[in-house]
């Protein structure tokens, strides 16, 4: 078996996990594996992936970047994380929860967290330990074996466990010296193909294992944001699996977003799948034109050296502007985001028939300014009636 890593330790074209017959959890799990793995985030050079940055680290841009390393005692797991905080900002502030892909750390998809805190969100990545840049180290001969118990039920399970843990303890008020800062209803949770399944888990979905319904769902997070998630746990029926999500929900994905392995092949159909299964009316799905999967990592060039960087910036403002119809039912970024990246679409965001139309079950409006977003504040008075938007 050859295994390709690139400087980053993704790798190209493994080789399937060898999954034992006898093991069903391993079974049902191996085509998650096989998606996660054509995502796995964008690493530092080999041997360098667990050097630390300074505990606060100032950027260009007057971000403030801070490392944090909690201990969920209740399960022994460690839970490290990087928050990307505004440099300025008016009153609270919401706040961005992203998961990495498989091999992925806090460390990647830092153009995310950069534009979001320029745009006014703070933004918290997690690195989930039992799926981390920890997979690339050992024994060579001994990955594949690594990245198939990463892909098990109990590691996606722990993924959700450690975003949710990583919320209490940002928002713990006594705690965390930014818990108070942070607008606990305006919560959301992003990621990129394993960590895009991870996000499905924490907005609802769930499966049936043995007769027993595995489910983490979180309800502090009010929007969800999946970027190439891959076929949900392999399940060929999507609708028990995803009808149950109800809040708001981006899906980002490419006509080159293809996992090709050997016996094995997923591309943006299944992208589409997911999309169509979710239960919530109000989603919308961005289909940019080539690419591949990776492109939405921290590498450079993978999907074309032009379109890449595009890509990723067109992303990150997507996002801002699919926050804008999820909480204020305002649909004139999503226009003006249109317009301009039209030439790198290969068709029109889809929104489903009913979406974003009016307030959601449990939503009011709210009384003064809400969101931040590319250095200006949303205001009631800015917006038509109706169209600012929190939980009730």
């Amino acid at each position: 078996m050859t295994l390709r890593p690139h400087a980053d330790g993704s790798l190209d074209r493994p080789a399937p996990p060898s999954v034992s017959n006898g093991d069903p959890d391993r079974r049902r799990f191996g085509l998650l594996l096989l998606g996660a793995l054509a995502g796995a985030a964008a690493l530092p050079r080999p041997g360098r992936a667990f050097a630390e940055p300074l505990a606060s680290e100032p950027h260009a841009s007057g971000t403030r970047i801070v490392d944090l390393d909690w201990t969920d005692a209740a399960r022994g797991r460690s839970v490290p994380a990087r928050l990307y905080w505004p440099a300025t900002s008016q009153g609270r502030v919401p706040l961005i929860v992203f998961s990495h892909g498989l091999g992925g750390s806090r460390q990647g998809y830092r153009y995310l967290g950069e534009s979001w805190s320029a745009r006014g969100y703070a933004s918290l990545h997690v690195q989930h330990v039992g799926s981390d840049a920890a997979l690339w180290r050992g024994d060579p001969l001994q990955l594949v074996s690594r990245l198939t118990n990463a892909a098990r039920t109990q590691e996606a399970i722990h993924r959700a466990h450690d975003v949710s843990f990583a919320l209490d303890r940002i928002l713990d008020r006594a705690g965390s010296p930014f818990g108070a800062a942070i607008e606990p209803s305006r919560i959301v949770a992003a990621g990129h193909s394993y960590g895009a399944n991870t996000v499905l888990v924490l907005s609802g979905a769930q499966v049936v294992r043995d007769g027993r319904t595995i489910a983490a769902r979180d309800r502090r997070i009010q929007a969800g944001i999946a970027i190439s998630a891959p076929a949900f746990y392999g399940e060929k029926d999507l609708g028990p699996v995803l009808g149950g999500i109800t809040i708001p929900t981006l899906h980002v994905t490419s006509t080159g977003d293809v996992i090709n392995l050997p016996g094995y092949r997923s591309d943006a159909a299944d992208r589409f799948a997911v999309f169509d299964a979710v239960g919530s009316p109000d989603k919308l799905l961005a289909v940019f034109a080539g690419g591949s999967h990776s492109m939405f990592t921290d590498r450079a060039l993978t999907g074309g050296a032009l379109l890449n960087p595009r890509v990723k910036a067109a992303t990150a403002e997507l996002t801002a502007a699919f926050l804008d119809l999820a909480f204020h039912a305002d649909r004139r970024a999503l226009s003006d985001w249109t317009a301009a990246w039209q030439p790198i679409l290969a068709s029109p965001p889809r929104l489903a028939p009913t979406a974003f139309a009016a307030p959601r079950p449990g939503q009011r409006r709210l009384p003064g300014p809400v969101l931040q977003r590319a250095g200006r504040v949303c205001e009631p008075a800015h917006l038509p009636p109706g169209s600012c938007l929190s939980p009730a």
